[in-house]
């Protein structure tokens, strides 16, 4: 061979391209976290496209079939802080796999339930698995890819969500008018069997792994909550509490007494989390609670009530209506694939706040196509692109704030705590059409709340308000060199036991 015929050679300490510093291994590992979002997603979106075959069935308001997609949101907080802690003590993976098997038996349940009620419970069962699935997937990733990538690895893993959300619209254009709603919550189980062959033989978590060796013991996020018998029980207390009054709110069982319930549950979830927090770091899981609320306020009026809209409003038939959801769906996951290496260019705070901006000009025009599908169509692609695709960074913008100990069950709780916005905002929706259109209240909803998160993730509130409590604090955990680095430069595979500048960082709390 002739040395112009040789394959040039890489100049000595010139960086990979990133998907090269991703090992074969850890892409493995990727995949496993990505097909259970894309289980979530199809499992999870199932209630929203067949909510009005439901609706006829059972006879249900619309208020009512709103509450069944609130349902799933009423347990999250409680399956993301539960199995979030079990991922924090006994590893990712164990979590991952209980999570997808929780929310698989509330699909099953679905296609049998005969009533409004058993649906419901059903549907919370969904909700807890959901929860956990995030938190678990979410930090499993996060602690397995090389720190410079991590912004692709959040957006790329969410994007699964939206793939699911595309493959459920397309079985319901052609499940639901020949076999009816049912069915498409038992073929929801068939995938089931991949995602759990799939994750049979990974590795934990790199960061995770160097942690508990480096610690040489396991961690306990919820020992603050049960230090002493006295808090075990008031805190038992207070988690019955939470759950029976949200209960309450997104039920008819609770009519009359919606505001005395709501705040029962408010005070209920801060006191755990102010414990939780701790006497340095309450703050910040407040602040960061409040800001998953109100993302979720923005984005969950369209995704929740989407397809009643399309049928109800506009007259759309199936057929229709899965094309439409097509567009938002490859929105949205474009959208995360963009946010991801956003993220990774100019920061997650940065990319939010820049891209939520430019998609207030597309809200109102999206309500505004009525007539020509086509335009709908790639209004709504461009919508979701830049509004509910840059939640792809949510797992990396939360995620940074703690430490690898306690990152799953911190996570799992600010996150799936403020996911109760989701449970508010079709209900809000709903209620907001009994006095005008559904689509002026969606486009109203989904404007007020881009405008205050643009506010919340620009000025990096929650940041902020933590260095007033802890003026040291880490301004990214994830950030730091970690036991990944080192594992890419060493050869070694995830799993690898070690330790990095970044694997131990002592909570705020």
């Amino acid at each position: 061979m002739t040395g112009a015929a040789r394959p040039a050679r890489r100049p000595a300490g010139s960086p990979l391209p990133w998907y090269r510093e991703v090992t074969p291994a850890r892409w493995k590992a990727f995949f496993a976290a990505w097909i259970g979002y894309v289980l979530d997603g199809f499992d999870f979106v199932l209630i929203t496209l067949v909510l009005t075959e439901i609706s006829a069935e059972f006879g249900l308001s619309t208020v009512q079939g709103a509450s069944l997609v609130s349902g799933a949101f009423i347990t999250r907080w409680l399956g993301g802080a539960v199995l979030g802690a079990l991922g924090d003590r006994f590893g990712r993976k164990a979590s991952m796999i209980a999570s997808i098997l929780l929310y698989s038996l509330g699909t099953f349940a679905c296609g049998f339930a005969w009533d409004y009620t058993s649906l419901f419970v059903a549907r919370l069962l969904i909700g807890m698995g959901m929860a956990g699935e995030y938190s678990a997937s979410a930090t499993y990733v996060l602690e397995s890819w090389p720190s410079r990538v991590r912004g692709r690895a959040s957006g790329f893993l969410i994007s699964g969500f939206s793939v699911g959300s595309v493959l459920a619209a397309e079985c319901y254009k052609w499940v639901v008018p020949a076999l009816g709603w049912r069915w498409m919550f038992y073929i929801g189980l068939a995938p089931i069997l991949i995602a759990l062959w799939v994750r049979r033989a990974l590795p934990e978590a790199d960061e995770w792994t160097a942690t508990v060796a480096a610690r040489e013991t396991k961690p306990n996020p919820f020992r603050p909550l049960f230090a002493t018998p006295v808090r075990a029980t008031v805190n038992t207390v207070l988690t019955v509490v939470a759950t029976l009054a949200l209960f309450g709110v997104f039920t008819p069982v609770g009519a009359g007494a919606i505001p005395v319930l709501a705040v029962l549950a408010t005070l209920a979830l801060c006191g755990l989390a102010v414990q939780l927090g701790g006497r340095r770091g309450w703050l910040l899981y407040l602040s960061l609670i409040v800001t998953v609320f109100v993302a979720f306020l923005y984005t969950w009026p369209i995704q929740a009530l989407l397809p009643t809209y399309l049928k109800t409003e506009l007259h759309y038939a199936p057929g229709e209506v899965t094309n439409v959801l097509f567009f938002a769906g490859f929105g949205t996951m474009a959208g995360c694939w963009l946010a991801g290496f956003v993220g990774d260019w100019i920061g997650a705070q940065k990319a939010y706040a820049v891209t939520l901006l430019a998609s207030l000009v597309f809200v109102f025009p999206v309500f505004a196509a009525r007539d020509s599908l086509l335009l709908l169509g790639v209004l709504l692609f461009v919508l979701q692109a830049l509004s509910f695709g840059i939640s792809g960074l949510l797992p990396r913008y939360i995620g940074g704030h703690f430490p690898t100990e306690t990152r799953a069950a911190s996570l799992g709780f600010t996150y799936n705590v403020g996911a109760l916005g989701g449970a508010v905002a079709p209900v809000l929706g709903a209620s907001l059409a009994e006095g005008r259109s559904l689509g002026s209240a969606l486009a109203l909803l989904t404007f007020a709340g881009t405008v205050l998160v643009v506010l919340l993730v620009g000025f990096d509130v929650p940041a902020r308000l933590n260095r007033l409590l802890v003026p040291d604090a880490p301004r990214d955990h994830l950030a730091a060199e970690s036991a990944v680095e080192s594992g890419t430069e060493s050869g070694t595979e995830p799993g690898a036991e070690g330790t990095g500048p970044g694997g131990r960082v002592r909570h705020q709390a």
